[in-house]
């Protein structure tokens, strides 16, 4: 015998409520897990179109916009300015973001070079030789 033609349509019982039970087709759709590769496609469609939104505004701010910056005159066309000050204070904001990963990554590696040291707490587990080692005073540094 084959399998039922409805086997991908689930009839549920009730319908949450005191009242009887009536029944819906319901489509029952297989578990798709996201894979990365489609989760980079949907952020390389997305970043395309913050893409073209950044041409349009600087393709209609093209007004001429005199730039002073520590004694240097450039005259840029608007659009290309406020982008570049959008740019430049991005960079502004991550540099302290950056500066504090490092220090957490140097805090976990110094923790767990420690903790590696560290025989873990309970009886001690005897030696290649057979006979168990005390454990070692732990020093502060």
């Amino acid at each position: 015998m084959s399998a039922p033609r409805n086997s991908h349509v689930r009839f549920p019982l009730t319908n949450g409520h005191d009242g009887p039970a009536t029944t819906r087709l319901t489509p029952l759709r297989p578990a798709v897990k996201r894979s990365r590769i489609g989760d980079l496609w949907i952020a390389a469609v997305v970043f395309a179109i913050v893409l073209l939104l950044l041409l349009i505004f600087v393709l209609q701010n093209g007004q001429r916009a005199e730039v002073t910056f520590l004694g240097a005159h450039v005259a840029l066309p608007l659009g290309a300015a406020l982008l570049l000050a959008a740019v430049v204070g991005v960079l502004l904001v991550a540099l302290p973001g950056t500066a504090r990963i490092a220090q957490l990554r140097m805090r976990a590696r110094r923790s767990a070079t420690r903790s590696a040291g560290r025989p873990a707490p309970g009886p001690t587990a005897p030696s290649a030789t057979g006979v168990a080692r005390a454990p070692r005073p732990h020093r502060k540094g």
